[in-house]
């Protein structure tokens, strides 16, 4: 992705910003946030922070849409000094302890690195990259700095989650050979479908960013996941979750191979299929992927299969099924999700920007999942399989 640095950019990448956050936090100080992409899912993610109990104000709020700037700064304290860009490295001149970045993917590594720089703590939506040769780029911004990243994995902190992944590292499914995930959203519902956008509002330009120059399309800004100049599909974005359990039930996170069968059914002007089967395999174990954005039934989820009894979990819940038992004596341990995960995981990461620990999903772990759907796509995009590494031909 070519960029060209203006001289803004190159004093914040250089590390020169003069503002880089320097105090001290104590555990009732209030943290100063900054907001970099201001639709869906960081509506989300704030009402979410709203919900930790934990204090913190918005300094400032950037994104390439009037509307959503206005959104950001409609639904912070009418006293508050809460100030608008359309720049995302004007928000990082500000003196503050803290940014979250849910932009488009290919703007993730940029826009991270930049606020590392910066001297701000990044809480980075999925998937942290949006091509596997970022996955560097990032790990080096992360490690060589002293800052906190978490990545938006919002499992990691989910309650029911961490229990079932204590219950399969303990051995109570016996040996796991097969994981089973899959997610059905539905696009054609009438709540997906997008809203007329105010170009006269929108940056188209600089929304772009690095990717191709081309023609605003209200599609590509609103389903921008499903275009490769700016996402990955269905496999960056809902199997990244559901990877990212597996490797940390699994202890293990990097494919051997992958195979992919996917096509284009409904949605033909997406660049990414709308229908899917993958399959990778890992030392020792296997998993699936399936999904499809024309049918909602069932939702999202996995499986973890052993050789004693087989785990399914979801966002509402898990439970365990022991082999050789009847019907009505599984599920033999179960248990059901209280609030949505994302609440602890925004948290966590605001309680790791006080105490300097490591977050629940380090930079590491948003690295592998990202990583294994871009495999999956390598496939796809080439013979339906590939090798990882690749091997190099005679």
């Amino acid at each position: 992705m070519s960029f060209k640095p203006n001289r803004r950019s190159f004093l914040i990448a250089s590390g020169l910003t003069a503002l880089a956050s320097t105090r001290v936090l104590g555990a009732n100080d209030t943290l100063r946030v900054g907001v970099i992409g201001a639709g869906g899912r960081m509506r989300t993610v704030l009402d979410c922070a709203d919900k930790t109990g934990v204090a913190y104000e918005i300094v400032a709020v950037s994104d390439v849409y009037g509307p959503r700037r206005d959104e950001v700064k409609a639904r912070v304290a009418a006293t508050a000094a809460t100030t608008t860009h359309l720049d995302y490295h004007e928000v990082l001149t500000k003196d503050m302890d803290a940014v979250l970045i849910a932009a488009p993917d290919h703007w993730h590594v940029r826009m991270a690195c930049d606020a590392l720089a910066a001297g701000k703590d990044v809480y980075l939506e999925k998937p942290v990259t949006h091509t596997i040769e970022e996955g560097a780029t990032l790990s080096h911004a992360v490690r060589s700095s002293k800052q906190i990243l978490q990545c938006g994995m919002q499992q990691r902190s989910w309650t029911h989650f961490r229990n079932a992944v204590d219950l399969i590292q303990g051995g109570s499914l016996g040996r796991v050979t097969q994981v089973r995930t899959y997610w059905w959203q539905n696009y054609n519902q009438a709540s997906w479908k997008p809203k007329p956008v105010d170009t006269q509002a929108l940056d188209w330009k600089l929304w772009l960013g690095g990717a191709p120059d081309q023609p605003f399309s209200e599609e590509k800004f609103y389903r921008w996941r499903w275009y490769w100049n700016f996402g990955g599909g269905g496999m960056t974005d809902l199997f990244s979750h559901w990877i990212d359990v597996a490797h940390w039930a699994m202890k293990s996170d990097t494919p051997r191979e992958a195979q992919m069968l996917a096509d284009k059914y409904i949605f033909e002007e997406w660049d990414c299929p709308d229908t899917i089967q993958a399959a990778l395999r890992y030392p020792g174990w296997d998993v699936v992927y399936e999904g499809m954005m024309s049918s909602s039934i069932d939702d999202g989820g996995l499986e973890f299969r052993g050789t004693e009894a087989t785990l399914k979990i979801d966002r509402n819940s898990f439970g365990i099924y022991r082999e050789g038992l009847q019907v009505g004596q599984n599920p033999i341990l179960s248990e059901d999700s209280f609030r949505d995960g994302t609440i602890d995981h925004v948290a966590n990461f605001f309680a790791c920007v006080k105490s300097r620990k490591e977050p629940n999903a380090p930079v590491e772990t948003g690295i592998a999942a990202a990583r294994a759907g871009h495999i999956a796509n390598l496939a796809y995009k080439h013979t339906g399989q590939i090798a990882w590494p690749p091997k190099n031909s005679a």
